[in-house]
């Protein structure tokens, strides 16, 4: 795990980037403990005392296209709207349609300086556009996120692979 220069272990695990709704993009191929950590900070802001919001992001556009067919499109999941941090995880797995690019930009756009955001990924930037059918749609997206944002990426072998039994690695004793 490589951390931005001037950013320490410490301070993100203060969970300061919460009181000021800061952002963090975990970044790195698949495999390489980025749910994992996010999963950890949710746990210790859980013990912190704050509400945490850990949603697939798949998941979460499927229940804001059911939210919007039901006719309650302003009825965010209650892990959102009370979230004083937000984990979006697995993002561009799953490519969206426009509709659902459209409510997660909802959500990331009313999340803008109200909340924060980590997001797990393995898609750059640069791929955002093929993931929301749509470049500015994605600008937007990006926008938002890296103006009080930490781009923490994820370098070294997959953990599983490290430890598959297929491979003869981590044999039962």
């Amino acid at each position: 795990m490589r951390l931005p220069d001037g950013y320490t272990r410490d301070e993100m695990l203060s969970l300061d980037l919460a009181r000021h709704a800061q952002d963090l993009v975990f970044y790195g191929k698949t495999e390489r403990g980025k749910t994992h950590l996010a999963t950890a900070l949710g746990m210790l802001a859980v013990d912190k005392g704050m509400d945490v919001g850990f949603l697939p992001t798949a998941g979460l556009v499927l229940q804001l296209g059911k939210a919007k067919r039901d006719g309650n499109p302003d009825n965010l999941p209650k892990d959102i709207s009370k979230a004083d941090l937000l984990i979006l995880d697995e993002f561009g797995h799953a490519p969206f349609d426009i509709d659902g690019a459209r409510l997660l930009y909802q959500v990331t756009a009313s999340s803008y300086e109200r909340r924060s955001i980590i997001l797990t990924t393995n898609i750059e930037f640069s791929k955002w556009g093929t993931v929301f059918a749509d470049d500015k749609l994605a600008a937007a997206i990006i926008d938002r996120i890296v103006h009080h944002e930490r781009l923490i990426e994820f370098t070294g072998p997959s953990h599983r692979i490290g430890e598959a039994l297929m491979f003869g690695k981590n044999q039962p004793q």
